[in-house]
């Protein structure tokens, strides 16, 4: 009996893909709801926000560390701290849209259902079509670079016009990395679970946000 040495390879090559994308999903579901339930207990305990730079030194270390580890076990525990600490700081965020706006839980849950519609229409389609979207890598991260230190900008200089337009920014290029991010998994760019799910949530909670910030402009009731 004969083998096709490039058959095996290949069918070996789409079952670690198939596994990827199963741990990857999994993972994701999981950490969205460990987040949800700490934005939820930041909720009602009433936490205040921790402030840019709590936030933005959490995120970057606990990224780090999620990153430098994500081949062990460990890196498990710090994508759930991660993931955790993102709830807590969005926790704040949301009871303020709840005080600000008498149609603040419609805002929220709003935001919310955009955000999955959103990110289930990308990944079906990306997984349907099994299209290449690594092209969009440069792009993505100019646009992701500009967009964050514009961000800070708008918050640091008090700009509602810049917050605004960043927001529009986020939600577009969010968009684009779920393309991209789902692309990479499906054509082995991406061999790590771990790390792909971070890069998933993260452009989840971003999209989730920023959505919400727009619906407040333009559907806010104070």
């Amino acid at each position: 009996m004969r083998f096709n040495t490039a058959t095996v390879r290949s069918d070996a090559g789409i079952l670690a893909t198939n596994k990827v994308l199963k741990n990857t999903y999994l993972l994701l579901s999981m950490t969205l709801l460990f987040s949800a339930g700490t934005a939820a207990l930041a909720m009602m305990l009433n936490l205040p926000h921790p402030g840019l730079i709590i936030t933005l030194v959490g995120y970057f270390g606990l990224l780090f560390l999620t990153t430098k580890f994500s081949n062990s076990a460990l890196g498990l525990v710090f994508v759930f701290a991660l993931t955790g600490f993102m709830g807590m700081t969005l926790g704040p965020i949301l009871n303020m849209y709840v005080h600000a706006f008498s149609n603040g839980h419609q805002l929220i849950l709003t935001a919310l259902g955009g955000t999955g519609v959103i990110f289930l229409g990308l990944s079906g389609y990306a997984l349907t079509t099994r299209k290449d979207f690594s092209f969009m890598a440069g792009f993505l991260m100019v646009g992701v670079l500009v967009a964050f230190f514009a961000g800070i900008g708008a918050v640091l200089f008090s700009v509602p016009a810049l917050s605004l337009a960043v927001s529009a920014m986020f939600v577009l290029l969010m968009s684009g990395m779920i393309l991209f991010q789902t692309s990479e998994i499906i054509h082995g760019g991406e061999t790590n679970y771990i790390l792909a799910t971070i890069s998933l949530y993260v452009s989840i909670f971003n999209l989730f946000t920023s959505l919400l910030q727009l619906l407040s402009v333009f559907g806010g009731d104070d």
